[in-house]
């Protein structure tokens, strides 16, 4: 490229003369030439400190070149249209504008504008244009120079630049314009040309006046309506358009928004080739640990070092397999750059280590205890059913790596700076004597990213300027070096690598795949000509796509995977895949897996429905994607998902869809423990002393870790449904994701709002697929996806795993209608352990379907048996609550003397009866027996008293009973007292149908009594069972019964029940029996609180009662001295209790 430089300009700028053609143009040989006439026009202006004044490269040589093309033209049109042009030229201007002022002119612009000789005082102006050049004339020539002068100035694109053309001085002093005037009216004369038939220099004016004030408008102007003249002169041309791209291009600012693949437009041989998965590969659970962090984490929790991988403890082990973890992916295994490492600590962290992702070579680190300690770690992990994963960076290498000295023509290179502002003066970062390795000086103050760093040879004395490994969307990476995939060496010894670590490790992940791709490589490295250029200087390494793919005839990773196949079976390949390359990268590259950023990024936004348009786009083209899509909600260049989706409900419904959707979920490092700090590649510890989060994990416990278990369920594609969510105004809510499953004859339905705010509707119709068997988009209805009859007297039972509540649903009405569902902030539904069932003659399920109107409940079956129950059971809820239990409990006498006010009595009264009423509706045909309310009232009185009947009688302190009634008084707490009180009103019951205690503890069972008064204590905040109802039952009347019995056969006639036996848990040990102190405790107290108060419901007379009272008190005391004295062996016991002298 070339153009007119003012002597001025060249005086002022001080140009070379190696820069300048023999007739004074600047020639630019390539694009390092104009960078570097730009930079010396930039440090004379002083660009630094006035960046409006800063000439771009780009802009430099696109002059230069729209002046080459023009000259181009010019010839062409000389050779095509006439031969004699410059005679007939000169004859012209001669005879038009006057001998004398077209040599002034010409004389003038030569001063202006000098040849190199003339400008170095070697050649007389005069001689110069005696003479010719390239057979020439030179003073046809200078007319031609001053025509596309002339063109310049009149050019607006080219005005930022005036003062190196400047005409002005030719406009005063001479006939410059009449000259160019007179030059139009020549070619008016002449032939016509270009593609709209015009004058020659209306042509050569027009991408100006098409386009006036972009340059690279009037190359792209040039490119369109001129391409058929310009022969190799279109390649430079759009190699200029890629510089200016180059320049004009923001950089830094990461990969821009989150964009979902429509799959509209394909790639050329994008065929289905997707490689079969091994069984295990399916039900995958990843989890990512940056090893050097959690090694130091463990250190401290374990209070002692642990720096090598044989040292982690198996307890950790144990922990991952309790989650679901099947995959541990160790983060930064490889023996790491030590340049990396000092250029990390030059920059201001003196603690850091080298980036995980410069490798000095592919080798266990000493540091993690070496091929050996990961062995170890191997084996341990895999008989807990875990393998490890490993990273692969084929992208590049580390700046000083073992493959840099040995091959340095593997890398991407030039033999000068791309930049002449670039300096490497820094420290030699090599310890290798072989070369000296410097990164560019502003690195370290971080006011550049240069692209390039400098390798010196010591050996051959030579420098090479290397790329460092760049993803064109932000930075490049300065501690890494590009590797040359158009070497077929390269790729070759990478395979080579990658099946070594195969070899070892089942699981690989490649980062930066993409990258590697023979699509993005070429955009990268050797881009197409006019394409754009994503990283600055790669613009004259342009490629058509014929000579790139000469070079790199195939793709790369689809060799990779089928030698992989090969070579290194059950080996599973996953991808860290953007640039909506997902698909391309698992159905033709054959990937096992693929990273789905997607996932979280949309996700944690709430663009809902973007989302839901990614997974239907996927299903119409290809469902088979989704179940190779890698999902997380971080991943090691990501804020921590605790930091990005917090802690509560949203965190869990979207990891709930991390858990129960298609394809592998990825777990990220201190994720289930809520840790907030993000690691950096060069992180040796953590440097947050953070502490696990317990509720979070407890949390992750009971909502992910048993969906994590069942990803058999999940993880496939086949049976995967995904539905819209119809509000009852008809329109479908895009912030609810709905979906189905289906693995052999289990089911799942999985339901989240991911919104804050409420919304109802309805799930049923699914959204379009693709069917491969027959290539034709299908929808399916709820009921088809979860394959339920669609009959009306079929119902459906399942199961919320998230609340463990069982719902019922009509399969009829689902058929009809759907399943209608209300959601609220962030709720989760994970429905599964569907069962269908038939309703039997007495529509019993129906029952219980209308019963439930939709809600949940803990025990659907229960509920079933339940139901016809209610007469008795709704009026015992009104008994068995919490509420009214605490209203007993507090109006219990705390003194002698109180008693329970009227009022509780008679509402007591009022239960208690209807509790009757609704066992006489469930008994017709039973004779019920005729208990007053006084005598109910009596007993409630006498329960609320009773504790006190040794002070109430004024029995003497010596009596057994005084001591019995101090211990009864003792025990009493209040979970007793809820016992004793629901007690009464059983026994009132058992009372009122005059049944044996034996039928009785049947109908508490058949009635299903007990649990509702369990589920009272537990809303109380009580942790034991109703069971002790159960004791007072089946040892009701136990003083009537068997009172005249000896001590011991009265307790061996006690222990025959098996209630009895079960709750003192007699058990066998050393061939003796034993029973429980505590539960021996427990069922003492009731047993003598029943004694007590059978005898004081007695008709008795005072004296009577107050015998019988201390005959009593007198056995209850000597069973509990014996049974201490005994040490609770049974034998023993029922040995001295049969012994008349005392124990002791």
């Amino acid at each position: 490229m070339e153009f007119h430089i003012s002597r001025q300009a060249r005086k002022r700028y001080k140009f070379e003369d190696s820069l300048f053609s023999f007739n004074g143009n600047v020639i630019f040989a390539n694009f390092h030439a104009a960078r570097v006439f730009s930079q010396r026009m930039n440090e004379v202006r002083n660009a630094a400190a006035n960046p409006q004044l800063t000439v771009r490269s780009g802009q430099i040589n696109a002059l230069g070149l729209i002046d080459e093309i023009f000259h181009h033209i010019f010839a062409l049109y000389r050779t095509r249209m006439n031969p004699v042009l410059y005679d007939d030229m000169l004859v012209w201007l001669e005879k038009d504008v006057g001998r004398r002022k077209l040599s002034t002119a010409v004389r003038a612009f030569l001063r202006e504008f000098p040849p190199v000789p003339v400008y170095q005082g070697k050649l007389e102006l005069n001689d110069f244009l005696a003479g010719e050049t390239d057979g020439i004339p030179n003073r046809a020539a200078a007319v031609e120079e001053l025509l596309m002068l002339w063109l310049a100035n009149q050019n607006p694109a080219f005005l930022p630049y005036q003062e190196l053309f400047d005409d002005s001085d030719l406009i005063e002093k001479t006939a410059y314009f009449e000259i160019a005037d007179s030059l139009h009216e020549f070619f008016e004369t002449q032939p016509r040309f270009g593609p709209d038939g015009q004058n020659l220099v209306d042509m050569l004016r027009s991408p100006a006046i098409a386009v006036p004030n972009s340059l690279n408008g009037q190359l792209d102007y040039i490119r369109s309506r001129w391409s058929e003249l310009l022969g190799h002169y279109l390649l430079k041309l759009l190699g200029s358009l890629n510089l200016i791209s180059e320049e004009e291009r923001l950089r830094g600012l990461g990969p821009g928004p989150v964009r979902i693949p429509t799959y509209s437009e394909r790639l050329e041989g994008e065929e289905e080739r997707f490689s079969r998965d091994a069984d295990w590969m399916p039900h995958l659970v990843l989890l990512a640990k940056n090893t050097y962090v959690w090694l130091d984490q463990l250190s401290r929790q374990y209070q002692r070092s642990i720096t090598h991988l044989d040292q982690i403890p198996d307890e950790e082990l144990d922990k991952l397999a309790s989650w679901g973890v099947t995959g541990l992916w160790l983060i930064g295994l490889w023996e790491r750059s030590s340049a990396s490492a000092r250029i990390k600590q030059l920059c201001g962290n003196p603690e850091a280590i080298a980036s995980a992702y410069s490798l000095k070579d592919y080798r266990i680190a000493d540091e993690l205890g070496g091929e050996s300690a990961c062995q170890d770690l191997r084996e341990r992990a895999w008989r807990r059913g875990i393998r490890l994963a490993s990273d692969m960076v084929p992208n590049h290498m580390g700046i000083d790596s073992n493959w840099l000295y040995e091959h340095p023509d593997w890398f991407i290179s030039m033999p000068y700076s791309p930049f002449p502002s670039y300096s490497f003066n820094g420290e030699n970062l090599s310890r290798n004597p072989r070369a000296n390795v410097q990164i560019e000086d502003h690195y370290y103050d971080r006011t550049d990213a240069a692209v390039v760093f400098k390798y010196h040879d010591n050996e051959k004395d030579s420098d090479k300027f290397i790329y460092h490994g760049n993803d064109g969307t932000s930075m490049p990476w300065n501690d890494t070096a590009q590797l040359n995939y158009l070497n077929p060496e390269v790729r070759e010894a990478v395979i080579q690598k990658i099946l070594s670590i195969a070899r070892n490790f089942p699981i690989i992940r490649f980062d930066a795949a993409m990258t590697l791709a023979r699509r993005h490589f070429q955009r990268l490295w050797f881009p197409l000509p006019g394409g754009g250029c994503d990283i600055p200087s790669r613009s004259e390494f342009s490629l058509t796509a014929e000579q790139f793919n000469q070079y790199m005839p195939q793709e790369f990773w689809r060799e990779v995977v089928d030698r992989v196949a090969v070579e290194a079976p059950d080996t599973l390949l996953l991808a860290e895949a953007f640039w909506l390359m997902e698909s391309y990268f698992v159905r033709t590259l054959g990937m096992h897996r693929v990273y789905n950023s997607a996932f979280m990024n949309l996700l944690r936004d709430e663009d809902n429905a973007k989302y839901r348009q990614l997974i239907k786009n996927t299903l119409e083209f290809d469902p088979q994607i989704l179940k190779r899509y890698v999902n997380f909600m971080n991943n090691p260049d990501e804020q921590t998902a605790a930091n990005q989706f917090g802690k509560g409900d949203k965190y869990f419904g979207i990891c709930t869809l991390l858990a129960t959707m298609p394809g592998l979920p990825m777990l990220g490092h201190g994720q289930v423990e809520g840790f907030t700090e993000k690691y950096g590649m060069e992180y040796k510890r953590a440097y947050t002393d953070e502490s696990p989060d317990q509720a979070l994990i407890d949390r992750h416990a009971w909502q992910i870790f048993p969906l994590l278990k069942k990803r058999y369920l999940f993880s496939e594609a086949e049976q995967f449904h995904l539905y819209d969510f119809y509000t009852p105004d008809g329109l479908v809510d895009e912030n609810v994701f709905a979906y189905s499953n289906r693995s052999g004859d289990e089911r799942a339905l999985v339901i989240y709002h991911n919104k804050f705010g409420d919304t109802a509707g309805w799930v049923r119709s699914s959204a379009a697929y693709m069917d491969k068997g027959s290539g034709e988009l299908r929808q399916i209805d709820l009921r088809a996806g979860l394959d339920l009859p669609a009959s009306r007297n079929h119902f459906v039972i399942f199961q919320d795993s998230i609340t463990g509540l069982e719902y019922i649903r009509n399969c009829g009405e689902i058929d009809q209608k759907g399943l209608y569902v209300q959601l609220d902030a962030y709720r989760a539904h994970v429905f599964l352990n569907f069962r269908v069932i038939e309703d039997d003659s007495q529509h019993n399920w129906a029952r219980v379907h209308e019963q439930l109107k939709g809600r949940g409940i803990a025990d659907i079956q229960r509920l079933r048996w339940e139901l016809p129950l209610q007469p008795l059971l709704q009026p015992l809820r009104e008994i068995f609550n919490a509420g009214y239990l605490t209203f007993l409990l507090k109006n219990m006498p705390q003194t002698v003397g109180g008693e329970l006010p009227d009022f509780l009595l008679n509402e007591a009264e009022h239960k208690f009866e209807a509790l009757v009423n609704g066992a006489r509706q469930l008994m017709p045909d039973t004779v019920f027996k005729d208990i007053s309310a006084g005598a109910f009232k009596k007993h409630l009185r006498q329960l609320g008293t009773f504790v006190w009947v040794d002070q109430i009688l004024a029995l003497l302190r010596t009596s057994s009973a005084v001591q019995l009634f101090s211990l009864l008084r003792a025990e009493l707490d209040d979970e007793k007292w809820i016992i004793l009180l629901s007690w009464s009103f059983l026994d009132g019951l058992r009372g009122a149908l005059d049944v044996d205690c034996d039928r009785f503890g049947q109908l508490l069972e058949e009635w299903r009594m007990l649990p509702l008064l369990q589920e009272a204590m537990r809303a109380l905040g009580f942790s034991r069972t109703a069971q002790p109802t159960r004791l007072l039952a089946c040892q009701q009347g136990w003083l009537k019964r068997f009172g005249r019995r000896t001590p011991d056969k009265l307790i061996a006639t006690l222990l025959e029940n098996e209630d009895v036996r079960g709750w003192l848990r007699i058990n066998i040990y050393e061939g003796k029996r034993w029973f429980n102190q505590e539960a021996f405790e427990d069922w003492w107290f009731y047993l003598s609180v029943e004694g007590m108060l059978e005898i004081l419901n007695s008709k008795d007379a005072r004296g009577r009662k107050i015998a019988r009272l201390e005959h009593s008190s007198e056995f209850l005391m000597r069973v509990r001295e014996t049974a201490f004295a005994s040490g609770f062996e049974l034998e023993c016991w029922l040995e001295l209790l049969g012994n008349p002298d005392d124990p002791e």
